[in-house]
């Protein structure tokens, strides 16, 4: 079943989606959001981008995964408070359908090497899909100089 589109959306789904993903291959990581036990909850998650997906390596270890799986969640990414955002701040939100994955040798070839240890145990990788339904980009230009 299709999820609801906000009303902020813009009239241009395809546009947001191409600036959404150009954005996000600008950086490597953000947070997938949903709920365990009835809990919100965040964790961070490595992320690439393949055949119009998202893809995410999370350590298998904080079990965040097992909540993530079959569920719809949320992923956002930003380079906010970064010194990266001289040129204006964004942010993008993904909601969709996650799924364990298997990658392809070429899709782990675009998440690069694994962490070796994570919280101090050795990190273990899972990986995950969301399928988009909606995106949501948002961007905050640089104020003008004084006197502009």
């Amino acid at each position: 079943m299709p999820l609801p589109t906000p009303s902020s959306a813009s009239p241009d789904p395809a546009g947001d989606t191409a600036r959404a993903y150009a954005l996000l291959a600008g950086t490597a990581h953000g947070r997938v959001a949903t709920s365990m036990r009835a809990l919100p909850f965040l964790a961070t998650a490595h992320h690439i981008l393949a055949d119009g997906r998202l893809l995410l390596r999370m350590h298998r270890g904080t079990g965040y995964h097992q909540a993530c799986v079959g569920s719809v969640v949320a992923y956002g990414a930003d380079n906010l408070g970064g010194r990266e955002a001289a040129g204006g701040e964004w942010s993008v939100q993904l909601v969709g359908l996650c799924e364990a994955v298997r990658p392809s040798d070429g899709e782990l070839l675009l998440f690069g090497p694994v962490p070796g240890r994570m919280d101090g145990e050795p990190y273990d990788p899972v990986y995950l899909r969301i399928e988009p339904q909606f995106i949501t980009v948002h961007t905050a230009d640089p104020a003008p100089p004084a006197g502009d």
